[in-house]
């Protein structure tokens, strides 16, 4: 990270930060990507096992990997303002707390996975696939989380390419642990939709152990001299992280829940309309890799420019980045709504699913837009460290907007499937347009006094 000063070369600093970390959002989304098209070819129940499996998960994993989200603006701002020594204790609490995250989610997981899962309308055979994902999955939940961790230090500090790199390596060990597990191959049995988790746990060890290594021992960290000694957990720093991850983490949780909590209520359709559904939120989940890179990147140079006391240059990165997405959203929605039947296609084989997955699709394009300004917008509050008052527009705009108008739509007026995604759809423009205002109100107070470290 760097002081810039003109456009040109802030773009230039953008692009550098934001590209490895485009490379590692997708290439780590590519994981469950493949997971969930490689059971797909496996059988629909398959899919539709894997499907509810990565619903209940992906809430819970993306809530509490957010709060680790907390050590991005806390290192960026300590960074911008040389502050070594806190960027250091920020790690030793974050790892901490990443532990604590990982017994807390296992403990949870055990005592709430059959109850939930056995609630959904699959059929036995699926319900036996999901409850088997998630017991697999379980097992590399801690080096998932911190990775995630070490993960957010090294961009945090600038290193984006080291995390692309690891994360790309990971890639095509999970490609090819997934063929092993799920169809069985090299004498290991074949276990369908439960191998694809298998195979993640497996691969979160090995991206775990791989990013240890290099931020220890790394040529670029060695200055800090990370994790070379044993520091105890200090509660005020974790009392820190916690104040600033915890909305973090739930906001993302308001966002992400609503998804699964949709594909929940699908399940009474049948497995069909849920293998189809999932199709259609994966691949739209794919394209959000975009405007999702775009947020942590804009986090990691706000942040820097706000610990510099440079407000103007942290308006103009944020600038940059709501431009970036509005643009490439707008041309991926075009796209998709051009070629959703072979998108659609990608999933499966099933003739009757892919139609349905094609006509979701379509639906997907329009929340595409809200994303592009949702996205980013959060990570830049975040790099302001705004994070409380996002929560709450967050949960307004897909509990008290989204979700209600989509079963209201759904279940009352007879859209069926379509009225949730119709819900969805309102939902992410209504948080949106209140990210924004947020937004404005930020710069301003920003302008009128002089910047500060406070958790807003």
């Amino acid at each position: 990270m760097y002081q810039t000063h003109s456009l040109n070369e802030k773009i230039k600093l953008f692009f550098t930060i934001f590209f490895p970390i485009l490379v590692t959002q997708v290439s780590f989304y590519l994981i469950s990507f493949f997971d969930t098209v490689m059971s797909g070819r496996a059988g629909a129940v398959d899919l539709a096992g894997v499907g509810v499996g990565s619903s209940l998960w992906m809430p819970v994993y993306t809530g509490l990997s957010g709060i680790l989200l907390a050590v991005a603006p806390i290192v960026a701002q300590a960074l911008g303002a040389r502050n070594i020594q806190q960027i250091q204790r920020t790690l030793y609490q974050g790892v901490y707390l990443a532990i604590g995250l990982s017994i807390a989610t296992l403990l949870l997981g055990f005592w709430l996975v059959p109850t939930a899962v056995d609630g959904m309308g699959l059929s036995e055979e699926g319900k036996r696939i999901a409850k088997g994902y998630l017991l697999a999955l379980g097992f590399g939940v801690l080096p998932m989380f911190l990775f995630n961790v070490l993960r957010t230090l090294m961009d945090s500090l600038g290193k984006t390419r080291i995390s692309m790199l690891l994360i790309l390596l990971g890639l095509p060990i999970n490609v090819g642990l997934n063929y092993i597990f799920i169809f069985g191959k090299l004498g290991v049995p074949a276990y369908g939709g439960v191998g694809a988790g298998i195979a993640s746990a497996i691969t979160y060890w090995l991206l775990f152990f791989m990013a240890f290594a290099f931020v220890r021992n790394g040529k670029p960290f060695l200055e800090y001299r990370f994790l070379r000694s044993v520091e105890r957990i200090f509660w005020p720093r974790q009392k820190e992280l916690l104040k600033l991850g915890t909305p973090i983490g739930l906001a993302i949780f308001a966002e992400v829940s609503i998804f699964a909590a949709v594909t929940l209520l699908l399940s009474e359709y049948g497995d069909n309309i849920v293998a189809a559904h999932q199709a259609a939120i994966n691949f739209a989940s794919f394209v959000y890799m975009l405007p999702l890179s775009a947020s942590s990147a804009l986090t990691i140079v706000v942040g820097y420019e706000l610990g510099a006391r440079r407000l103007k240059d942290a308006v103009r990165y944020a600038k940059i980045g709501i431009v970036l997405c509005l643009g490439v959203s707008s041309f991926s929605g075009a796209l998709l709504f051009w070629q959703n039947e072979r998108v659609a296609a990608i999933y499966t084989n099933d003739a009757a699913v892919v139609e349905l997955a094609a006509h979701f699709m379509i639906f997907a394009v329009f929340f595409q837009l809200s994303d592009a300004v949702a996205a980013p917008i959060q990570g830049i509050l975040r790099g302001f460290k705004d994070v409380n008052v996002t929560l709450i527009l967050s949960l307004i705009a897909y509990w008290v907007i989204g979700l209600p108008l989509g079963y209201t739509l759904a279940e009352r007026f007879g859209f069926g499937p379509d009225g949730y995604w119709i819900g969805l759809i309102a939902g992410l423009a209504a948080g949106a347009v209140l990210l924004v205002m947020r937004l404005i109100h930020i710069v301003k107070r920003y302008e009128a006094q002089p910047i500060t470290n406070e958790t807003s």
